[in-house]
């Protein structure tokens, strides 16, 4: 067994302050899941303006900088009363090399805490994480001061 952290890679695809609400659409950086079975992307809600239309969806290209294309079924509908709730899409063995995650904000004003990408199974461990994380991994560690 190992710690979660040497089989995943956790990185922030995209940057919002978390007080700052719009209804504009943020786009993750492009992850490259070369090395990785899938990649979770998690995005945390805070306030929603009654009447708002917000969405999830995830594209996929051949290219970090090339021309995104959604994947189907990917689209999750985040309805105007689903205030500080967390929403996920997760692609298991994409067809292509780099993902990114789109939010939607469209018709009124939502709080979106970022983007988290989290890239899964990784081939060759441990994984490496993002230059915006910091934290540890410990196996079977013996009680005591922390």
């Amino acid at each position: 067994a190992m710690p979660f952290i040497d089989n995943h890679s956790i990185f922030i695809a995209a940057t919002t302050t978390p007080a700052a609400s719009a209804a504009t659409t943020i786009t993750s950086s492009a992850v490259d899941c070369a090395g990785y079975d899938g990649c979770l992307f998690i995005v945390p809600f805070g306030a929603i303006t009654a009447g708002g239309v917000q969405s999830i969806k995830v594209q996929q290209c051949d290219t970090s900088g090339g021309s995104y294309a959604d994947l189907t079924g990917t689209n999750v509908t985040v309805a105007d009363t689903d205030d500080d709730k967390v929403f996920y899409v997760d692609v298991f063995q994409p067809r292509e090399q780099f993902l990114k995650c789109i939010v939607s904000r469209a018709t009124q004003v939502s709080t979106v805490g970022g983007i988290i990408a989290l890239r899964y199974n990784a081939s060759n461990r441990p994984a490496t994480q993002g230059t915006n994380v910091s934290g540890e991994g410990h196996n079977w560690p013996a009680e005591g001061t922390a």
